[in-house]
């Protein structure tokens, strides 16, 4: 009963006003615009520093100050910000983790490469898989590996030795 009380109150404590609305795990904050006379809104997912999407917000009546931020506009932002953060999630997962598929006597083969992104000793998992899905080898590269239809063929016909 606690937790129920608990999480109530925290939904009671956020904020939603003309220039800041919190819900849903994100924060919509109006802010002055710095590159022109305008306004712009900042979403910033909780627990982020920075914010995942900024865009321009509309003027208000009067022409000087901005729209005020209403529930609708909110659900609006809410959607296009997690939207932003799936195609960058996306992107580099596509960044991160490639394949091709090399045809041989035996059959395909799917040559894939999975990039460890560290700052300190960032490093690559190239592997082969035949059609079954079972693994034919694997290696560690160099993260900046270049995988190709031709690198991959040269690797499979090389018998798997690190390139």
């Amino acid at each position: 009963m606690d937790d129920i009380n608990e999480q109530h109150d925290d939904e009671n404590t956020l904020i939603q006003e003309a220039r800041v609305w919190q819900g849903q795990g994100w924060t919509a904050r109006v802010i002055k615009n710095e590159d022109d006379e305008g306004w712009a809104v900042a979403m910033i997912k909780d627990g982020e520093p920075e914010p995942a999407l900024v865009g321009p917000w509309t003027m208000g009546r009067d022409k000087k100050n901005p729209k005020p931020l209403d529930i609708s506009a909110f659900h609006t932002l809410v959607k296009t910000a997690n939207e932003v953060l799936r195609r960058h999630e996306q992107a580099l997962h596509a960044k991160l983790h490639k394949n091709v598929r090399v045809n041989t006597d035996d059959g395909p083969i799917t040559v894939k490469l999975d990039i460890v992104p560290d700052e300190d000793d960032a490093y690559a998992i190239l592997a082969a898989v035949d059609q079954y899905g079972e693994e034919l080898a694997s290696v560690r590269v160099r993260p900046d590996f270049k995988l190709t239809v031709t690198s991959a063929e040269g690797w499979i016909e090389g018998g798997y030795r690190k390139p």
